[in-house]
């Protein structure tokens, strides 16, 4: 149905216009008099039938419209969220289609950091999404954690603090900025400052019973590091070193000049990749 100039016209599909007579019956009986109205009723039909096809199995929507469809033609990166993570669902469940699903899961969530820090049980809460589909998100969003990871791991030698901090907040950043736990790790280095290993050396409270400077001067000596950069996360979000944690990097430097190993900087991470604490740049590190 058009408007043009004022007059509505009604077509069926492949049958031409329909008689004037009916024509007028129909513009009568959905009180049409105007363009705004026949554009109005046009947006409505539009509207009810976009939700309809939220509602069926994406196997019948028209293939130009299917998220699989439009990312083999179109590239990945062209579709939003809620088809891409349609297409990690695969399939809905009676009366609501995978793409719905995943609208769903983001209205819940509101975002991907979200849906990752969120627990398998707290996925399954909305409705159709089972304990398989909770893990393909789990599985999916992890893939691309390590994919980040990979990627950071492989990066040129460090020659300036700034390359120091980018390092640090690519490699760690995907697992520690939202994690509930402390974790305390270690980046061995060699004579060219190139990183050699990431080793995780706690988790759980810093605190010198978990953290034992023994186990770092070990890391060290065993991948014959010449250098060294503490890494850590505040679960709070906050990046402000404690005593404790101002007490332990003094030990752990103590230990590392034993044999010969420098410490380079303890970085603390934040839950954004503005949001780090730096002993180096502080002053605390010399």
């Amino acid at each position: 149905m058009i408007s043009k100039k004022g007059k509505v016209f009604f077509k069926y599909p492949k049958k031409g216009l329909l008689t004037d007579n009916k024509a007028r019956e129909i513009i009568e009986l959905l009180e049409i008099k105007t363009r705004e109205d026949c554009e109005k009723l046009r947006n409505e039909i539009k509207n009810r039938r976009s939700l309809l096809r939220e509602n069926r199995p994406i196997k019948k929507w028209i293939k130009e419209e299917r998220p699989r469809e439009m990312l083999v033609k179109n590239g990945s990166e062209s579709l939003p969220l809620s088809k891409l993570l349609a297409i990690i669902l695969r399939t809905g469940r009676e009366g609501i289609s995978a793409e719905e699903l995943s609208k769903r899961l983001l209205n819940k969530f509101g975002a991907l950091r979200k849906i990752d820090t969120a627990t398998i049980s707290e996925i399954r809460e909305i409705e159709g999404i089972g304990l398989a589909k909770a893990a393909q998100i789990k599985a999916a969003l992890e893939l691309g954690k390590r994919l980040y990871k990979e990627t950071a791991g492989r990066k040129r030698k460090i020659k300036k603090p700034d390359d120091l901090i980018e390092y640090v907040s690519e490699y760690y950043g995907p697992y520690l900025r939202d994690s509930a736990k402390e974790f305390f790790h270690v980046i061995l280095l060699d004579i060219k400052n190139k990183p050699i290993d990431n080793v995780e050396i706690s988790k759980g409270s810093i605190n010198a019973s978990v953290v034992d400077p023994k186990d770092i001067v070990k890391e060290a000596t065993i991948r014959s590091a010449s250098s060294i950069i503490l890494v850590h996360n505040h679960p709070s979000g906050e990046t402000e070193p404690s005593q404790e944690d101002k007490r332990l990097t003094k030990s752990i430097i103590d230990a590392c000049e034993l044999i010969g190993v420098k410490v380079l900087d303890h970085i603390i991470i934040g839950k954004n990749q503005e949001d780090y604490f730096s002993f180096a740049k502080n002053g605390l590190i010399k």
